[in-house]
């Protein structure tokens, strides 16, 4: 077994969802979980089909980003993995929807920060291990850190 670190593309101003899932169905379902959560989401979908032909399935409503989520299936290559590159949404706005998808098995990372993903290759195929979701802690928030923290959650609407 060969250990591999794969680093997804995350363009300025999106965030990324990483996620398995079991069945080809996947690509429509999350299609239809994204675009039923935000009127307002940009997105491409890319599912790594595991057996049959083993394709790169695709969606999305946003060209750029769906050729994007389809370089970064590519580079993973992870059988039943997909990801979605998503603008002017955030992952709180769909995460919900995404994971009652019947298909969905897990979510991986959900972030707009740098991403590499840990991936196992073996005779018979590849796998993700984990992931590597942006930076190390550098230290313990103060109060200033806290006041900035929640002054920022309820900038984005998120807290009252």
């Amino acid at each position: 077994m060969d250990l591999k670190i794969v680093e997804l593309k995350v363009p300025e101003g999106c965030n990324v969802i990483l996620g398995q899932s079991h069945f080809i169905k996947t690509v429509e379902d999350v299609y239809e979980a994204l675009v039923s959560s935000s009127s307002s989401i940009k997105f491409g979908l890319a599912f790594c089909e595991s057996s049959g032909e083993c394709l790169v399935r695709h969606d999305g409503n946003d060209e750029e980003l769906r050729r994007m989520a389809i370089e970064n299936a590519e580079a993973l290559s992870c059988g039943h993995s997909f990801n979605v590159v998503m603008r002017d949404a955030y992952p709180i706005n769909v995460l919900t929807q995404i994971k009652m998808v019947p298909e969905v098995c897990r979510i991986f990372a959900a972030t707009a920060n740098l991403l590499q993903v840990v991936v196992a290759e073996t005779e018979q195929g590849r796998g993700i291990m984990g992931v590597v979701d942006g930076s190390k802690s550098k230290g313990v928030e103060d109060e200033k850190g806290i006041e900035w923290r929640k002054g920022l959650l309820r900038k984005f609407g998120y807290k009252t």
